[in-house]
């Protein structure tokens, strides 16, 4: 069996929180210690917040995920705060300095009143002048065109819980209009399936993303193409979003 504790522990495995050496993590990481108060939406096992802890963050630090075995495992720091939820079931009330949806969260909200809904939580959480950080796939990038099981990735020295070493690949079911279904399998390294995952993903481009924004009372504040804060164009893999709250 691979369970969804084992998936969590993949996770972390296969994509460590790294600032020293991963530009994303160092840009969102600088952001987080200059902030007295952080919520995390979509915070999944918890390394982004309990890494800025441990470089001696002082303030408030919330970390909110509907995935109850990643939070399972973010709980191991008891010094961050850690909520059962989804964004648009958020009811504080101008509680926090940043907000940020790492890891392209925010493509999973896939209809357009999860997105109206989550922005309007978002912005409530927020303090005036308050900002929400995240990023998205650029969709004239076409990100998905790779996801096939010819760049499946063998975890070489990497073991789940259960000492197995493991391949994991993605396979593209559907692609209709902004959004693209997909799969993601987990076997052992001779192939046999352990666990097959489906899921949605949103690819908005960066106008009926604003309009979101704008609808919400989030006012742009810098969007970056890449981590060293270079302009969107039409071959950047990223769309980095700051925006504040009106």
């Amino acid at each position: 069996m691979f369970t969804d504790a084992d998936a969590a522990a993949l996770y972390d495995l296969l994509n460590p929180w790294d600032p020293e050496n991963a530009p994303g993590d160092r840009f969102y990481h600088e952001l987080i210690m200059a902030a007295d108060s952080v919520l995390d939406v979509g915070c999944g096992t918890g390394t982004a917040l309990a890494c800025a802890r441990a470089a001696g963050h002082q303030g408030r630090l919330v970390g909110l995920d509907p995935d109850r075995a990643a939070l399972d495992r973010a709980r191991r720091w008891a010094d961050v705060e850690w909520v059962d939820g989804t964004a648009a079931e958020m009811s504080w009330q101008a509680g926090f300095d940043l907000a940020m949806m790492t890891g392209h969260a925010f493509q999973c909200l896939v209809g357009d009143q999860d997105v109206r809904d989550s922005l309007a939580a978002v912005r409530a959480a927020l303090r005036p002048g308050g900002r929400f950080v995240f990023e998205t796939r650029n969709p004239r990038a076409r990100a998905w065109e790779d996801w096939n099981p010819s760049n499946a990735v063998d975890v070489v020295g990497l073991l789940d819980a259960a000492g197995r070493p493991l391949r994991v690949w993605h396979e593209v079911e559907s692609v209709a209009g902004e959004l693209v279904s997909f799969s993601g399998t987990t076997a052992d390294h001779d192939g046999a399936v352990l666990r097959i995952d489906r899921a949605r993903l949103r690819f908005l481009d960066v106008a009926p993303l604003d309009a979101f924004l704008a609808e919400a009372g989030l006012a742009v504040d810098g969007r970056y193409g890449d981590w060293d804060r270079g302009p969107v164009t039409g071959t950047s893999r990223e769309i980095i979003t700051i925006a504040r709250r009106r």
